[in-house]
C-alpha cells in the first residue's frame, strides 16, 4: 500500500467495474473537501491485502467497504459512516444507524444484487485523473 496514506485515513473499497459503485465514488470525491478519503477497487491487490488484514473475504465481497484504522465497515454501515465523516447535510443520514442492521443491509443487498442489471458494468476499472489520482491506491 502507498506510504503516502496517513495511518487513520479512511479508505473506501468499491467494485471498480460497477457503474453504481463508480458513481458513488464520483459523487464522494468532490464532496470530500478535506480530501480525507482514499480509494481502492475491490479488484486491486491493495484491497485484497486490506480485506485479509481485517478478516473479510477477499474473493466474493461485493460491497462498499470502509476501513478506518482498525475499524471496518461494510454495506450500509460503510455508507452511513462515510456520510458521517463527510458531515454537513450528509450527516442527516445518521439516524438510520439506529435501524437494525439486518433491515438496512436487506435494502443494501437488494440494490447490490441488481446493480449490474440496473446500472451496468464497465469492462475495466475507472482510471482517476488529475490531483485526485494520488488518493487512489493501486
Amino acid at each position: 500500500m502507498s506510504a503516502d496514506v496517513p495511518d487513520e485515513a479512511p479508505i473506501v473499497l468499491f467494485d471498480g467495474v460497477c457503474n453504481l459503485c463508480n458513481g458513488f465514488v464520483q459523487f464522494l470525491v468532490p464532496r470530500d473537501t478535506d480530501e480525507q478519503f482514499y480509494f481502492a477497487s475491490l479488484q486491486s491487490d491493495v484491497a485484497t491485502e486490506l480485506l485479509a488484514e481485517h478478516d473479510l473475504p477477499t474473493d466474493d465481497l461485493e460491497s462498499i467497504v470502509l476501513i478506518e484504522g482498525d475499524d471496518c465497515y461494510v454495506k450500509s454501515a460503510a455508507v452511513l459512516r462515510i456520510a458521517q465523516l463527510l458531515g454537513g447535510v450528509y450527516a442527516l443520514l445518521g439516524p438510520f444507524r439506529y435501524l437494525p442492521r439486518p433491515i438496512r443491509d436487506l435494502a443494501y443487498d437488494l440494490v447490490a444484487a441488481n446493480r449490474y442489471r440496473l446500472f451496468g458494468k464497465k469492462e475495466q476499472c475507472m482510471m482517476p485523473t488529475g490531483d485526485v489520482r494520488s488518493r487512489f491506491l493501486e
